[in-house]
């Protein structure tokens, strides 16, 4: 369905000729989605936009919203995007594309917090903060990711979760252009002071414009929003080392970067909650292993760290003893920066991490502690620079299995449950076989620890349907035994987006908590009268009271 040509002109009147396109070139780049094919019967290409828009200011935004109702248009937003998040999903919308809004507005130096627009990504603010002993939260998408999307519309967990909290933990104020197309601008913003705080005068609006997963753009715009920041005890820049593709940076003497393994997952678990009681960690990730745990010991080692090898050396390191053992050494293992704010602190971090390990039975990698592999690891966790490797083994990858809980519960339900159905799907021959467990996530989804998360990827290749069919039913399986053993978790709330308003209906009807579904279509309806969301925002299609 074609935009008409009063609506048409309507939106080109705010953003101007040059910031709209309806050409089917133009559309078709904006359909066309990473891990689409997944979903889409092997299309790389998701529902075209009728135009796209890519507004400058808020009160551009402000007016395309107000558009979009007048002439019952839906609207999904767009900064950085990941995955098909920010994916049209429904005939008769547009698209908005925030890239123009690209400003670091303010740096509160001595209040530690950043005021930004959607475009803004975290490697730059990381930069700019850097450099007056700040640093910001990156989350596990990488530095080309929007902090604001972050923090106001998606999960935001990350590496340094264990210091620096979640998305929903930094957002401080916010303005928010509301799919009525009101602005919202909470705490001490619409107060008149200032940017510091996102709550009051009265209930918090959090738990209704992002609460803890996110509205993914199918609840109005964000525009911009403060975010905190957390002391940076480092150089104010990062000087590299090295040439492409593995750079690295030197230690300064109050920081480590070590790669710790575990006699079993027990004691695995047992040294997270060791670590969450010690307070130490400002990185603490379970990295390296995404790429599976038969290949990415010596992926890392012996191949990405070694600008004379390649993939094609893959198979023969395999073979070596010495990649062999190392395999068997990282089995069950994570990665931790320590980073000390005095000398002190860090003499006090690195004994009591001894003293965890002695209790727990883990041990240093001596491998990956090598100063080369110190120097990329304190690189890779800090920056988050390298997020490209996900696409390394065959282009296309996506995760089944993310839910958070207690280490215990992980190890005990959800690490079981995901080796064994990798296992068995990688046994087709149509996924990549890189070993049962790909398993990688945050050790601590809130500052200070907890919310301990892990998410299983699958690699598969987008061009080949067969390929593509087999991920779509891993996907579909890890959904299935996420809700028969009642694990619930993002997995599961990822597939509701993506299935029929009639599944949708059943999805929460079977919900241990089935109520769940009408009070969110409750404040759907009130926040959005006339649906010009998207169904990302997770809600019954049909209330069923």
């Amino acid at each position: 369905m074609a935009l008409s040509r009063e609506a048409y002109e309507a939106l080109e009147d705010t953003v101007g000729s040059e910031n709209i396109s309806e050409d089917p070139a133009d559309l078709d780049a904006y359909a066309f989605q990473m891990s689409a094919e997944i979903s889409r019967g092997g299309s790389k290409f998701t529902i075209r936009p009728e135009a796209v828009l890519l507004p400058g200011s808020t009160e551009e935004v402000q007016a395309i919203v107000r558009t979009c109702n007048r002439y019952k248009l839906k609207v999904k937003p767009y900064s950085t995007g990941w995955g098909m998040y920010s994916a049209i999903k429904k005939e008769g919308m547009i698209q908005l594309d925030l890239r123009r809004m690209d400003r670091i507005l303010e740096i509160d130096e001595q209040n530690m917090f950043a005021v930004v627009e959607p475009y803004v990504i975290g490697s730059t603010l990381q930069a700019e903060a850097m450099k007056l002993g700040l640093n910001t939260h990156m989350i596990g998408a990488g530095g080309v990711a929007s902090p604001l999307a972050a923090a106001t519309s998606l999960v935001g967990v990350g590496p340094d979760s264990i210091f620096m909290g979640h998305g929903a933990e930094n957002l401080l104020a916010l303005e928010w252009v509301m799919p009525t197309g009101d602005i919202l601008r909470t705490g001490s913003l619409g107060a008149g002071n200032g940017w510091f705080c996102g709550e009051g005068p009265g209930p918090s609006i959090r738990c209704i414009s992002r609460g803890e997963i996110g509205a993914m753009g199918g609840m109005g715009v964000f525009t911009k929003c403060a975010i905190k920041l957390y002391p940076w005890p480092g150089p104010s820049a990062m000087p590299l080392e090295t040439a492409i593709p593995s750079y690295r940076s030197p230690l300064p003497e109050n920081f480590k970067a070590y790669t710790l393994a575990f006699p079993s997952w027990q004691a695995y678990a047992d040294a997270c909650y060791k670590i969450y009681d010690a307070e130490i960690g400002y990185i603490i990730h379970r990295q390296f292993n995404k790429l599976g745990g038969d290949l990415s010991p010596t992926f890392f080692k012996m191949i990405y760290t070694d600008p004379m090898k390649t993939m094609g050396d893959l198979e023969e390191l395999l073979k070596t003893p010495e990649m062999q053992k190392l395999t068997e050494e990282m089995r069950i293992s994570f990665q931790i920066v320590l980073a000390g704010m005095t000398l002190r602190d860090i003499d006090y971090q690195e004994k009591a991490l001894s003293e965890i390990l002695v209790e727990t039975g883990g041990w240093k990698v001596a491998a990956m502690a090598e100063p080369d592999m110190e120097k990329f690891t304190l690189l890779y966790l800090i920056k988050l620079c390298f997020k490209n490797l996900n696409y390394v083994y065959s282009g296309g990858y996506w995760e089944g299995f993310s839910q958070r809980g207690t280490p215990d519960f992980q190890i005990s339900f959800l690490v079981p449950a995901a080796k064994e159905l990798l296992r068995k799907h990688q046994e087709t021959g149509l996924l990549v076989e890189c070993g049962a467990d790909s398993m990688m996530g945050a050790i601590g989804g809130q500052g200070g620890g907890g919310g301990f998360g892990l998410e299983q990827f699958c690699f598969y290749d987008p061009h080949d349907k067969e390929s593509v069919k087999a991920a779509a039913e891993y996907l579909t399986d890890a959904a299935r035994i996420a809700k028969e053993k009642k694990l619930g978790g993002r997995g599961v709330e990822d597939a509701s987006r993506l299935i029929s308003p009639e599944e949708r209906q059943l999805f929460f009807t079977a919900e241990a908590q089935p109520a769940l579904g009408d009070w969110q279509s409750k404040i759907k309806e009130a926040f959005d009268p006339n649906d010009i969301g998207d169904r990302s925002y997770l809600k019954l299609d049909k209330p069923s009271t």
